[in-house]
């Protein structure tokens, strides 16, 4: 499992690791990684590093100072390295003085900006030292001509700790940023490189561990892998039959919606629950896909034994069947039409687990705000709403981060793929997180598993080209048999 934590958890560790290490020692093990990670970049883009061009972009203080000794690195292996220096009078001393004494040139931004911008469009490798974990909002206006060379360049763009210009805390970016091809960040994961817009920005991320004493209770952040999740998925004991391996209800559909049913059933089929039951307008449409479902079109409170609801997906303006399962005493999954049919009193005063699966325009209904607020905060959206509503939260997207209603660390998925962004995904991943619920997941876990092999199977579904809901909901399987390595 990756885990990120906030600024200043990551300062306070750096501030007890200093006080036991030698003076500068930290940083000379940021730069070692740094200057390591730089050059297996310059192999691929040059072929090796000696004889290669790179530029450091520097900005005051200490992640100016990481870009400056790890620049001195690359050019004692005779990389020709020169660096950019934006306020020159703050530059790091002792990192400056290491680059001069390896053969390094220095270039001041202001003075001598033609220069600058020319020596970034020969370069083989930027190294972007601008701003360090403190910044707030974009880049400073004397900055932004450099990151545009930048952008514009051939040359490998590698971050220091995180682009300059994002917020590492929130992964808001609000100005002009840099934006990275590597990042390489010391320690720990920000926040703000897993979570979009910033995450858009980082590129790939490396972690280059400098020993920090990080407690694990203070992680704001986790992100699962393939291990954390096979180590969730239910497995049918010798014994198991359905109703152990838990049977969920899907309450979806409508005369209008007919299919997200379907998609819902299908989802939920595939999800490791013993058994599926609907309720809904849409009986014929589903028992014609998958007959091994159990049908009723009496209503929630008349289907027999669940462990877990699915309700919402296509539902219309059938408030009252969401009203009814919002008051059964088992696990509830709430999507789509549910999100705007649900009292939010009635949601609160559960005390069964409730798993809400909203998409960025249906969370900004929920709080009230812009769409635009929600996919430029989407970290503050979705904890807003998981204690807002006393509810789990599954805020879909391109970053779907996982809430859950009591705090704590907010799971983010790694597993999304753009191809998902089509009609009725949403309806197959609400069916499979619903069928988690149902084989006993909480509702973290089952929301974040099911994103998971959700956002997988999007991957194997689509292999670079348009599929449907119903390829996704076809690829769970190939998702599920690629966690557990079979």
């Amino acid at each position: 499992m990756r885990t990120a934590y906030s600024v200043e958890t990551v300062r306070n560790a750096e501030r007890e690791l200093m006080a036991r290490l030698p003076e500068g020692a930290l940083m000379q093990r940021a730069a070692a990684g740094l200057a390591a990670a730089c050059a297996e970049v310059l192999g691929r883009v040059a072929g090796r590093v000696y004889g290669s061009r790179v530029v450091l972009l520097v900005g005051s203080g200490d992640n100016g100072g990481d870009a400056l000794y790890a620049g001195a690195r690359l050019a004692r292996r005779g990389a020709g390295v020169t660096a950019v220096l934006l306020a020159p009078e703050r530059a790091h001393g002792g990192g400056l003085a290491a680059l001069r004494r390896a053969g390094g040139r220095t270039l001041g931004a202001g003075a001598e900006p033609d220069a600058a911008s020319e020596r970034i469009a020969r370069a083989d490798l930027v190294l972007d030292g601008i701003v360090g974990i403190g910044g707030r909002g974009g880049l400073r206006e004397e900055a932004v001509p450099l990151a545009d060379a930048a952008a514009r360049s051939r040359a490998a763009v590698v971050a220091v700790d995180l682009p300059s210009g994002i917020d590492a805390d929130t992964g808001r970016v609000r100005g002009d940023a840099v934006r990275a091809d590597l990042t390489v960040t010391f320690g720990a994961h920000k926040p703000g490189l897993l979570i979009d817009p910033a995450r858009e920005y980082a590129g790939s991320v490396r972690l280059v561990d400098i020993g920090l004493p990080l407690p694990a209770e203070a992680a704001e952040l986790e992100a699962l892998q393939h291990a954390d999740v096979a180590r969730l998925l239910p497995v049918p004991a010798a014994e198991s039959d359905k109703y152990r391996r838990g049977v969920v209800g899907i309450a979806a559909g409508s005369a209008r919606y007919p299919g997200a049913a379907v998609l819902a059933v299908s989802g939920a089929l595939r999800g490791g629950a013993g058994a599926v039951r609907y309720v809904g307008p849409a009986g014929d449409a589903v028992i014609a896909r998958f007959p091994e479902t159990l049908v009723s079109d009496r209503g929630p409170e008349h289907a027999g034994r669940v462990q877990a609801w699915v309700v919402g997906p296509g539902a219309g303006d059938d408030a009252a069947t969401v009203d009814q399962v919002l008051a059964a005493e088992v696990p509830v999954l709430i999507d789509a039409d549910g999100l705007r049919l649900a009292d939010a009193d009635a949601v609160r005063a559960r005390r069964a687990p409730t798993l809400m699966t909203p998409h960025a325009g249906e969370a900004a209904a929920l709080l009230g705000v812009g769409r635009e607020e929600v996919e430029g905060a989407r970290l503050a959206a979705v904890r807003e709403l998981a204690a807002r509503y006393g509810a789990t939260v599954l805020l879909k997207g391109s970053t779907t981060l996982v809430a859950a209603a009591r705090g704590g660390p907010v799971r983010v998925n790694a597993t999304g793929t753009s191809w998902l962004a089509t009609a009725g995904s949403g309806d197959v991943l609400s069916g499979l997180a619903g069928s988690l619920l149902a084989a006993g997941l909480s509702a973290v876990d089952a929301g974040s598993a099911g994103a998971y092999l959700h956002g997988l199977a999007g991957r194997f579904a689509a292999r670079g080209a348009p599929a449907g809901a119903h390829d996704v909901a076809e690829a769970v399987p190939q998702a599920w048999r690629d966690v557990r390595g079979r």
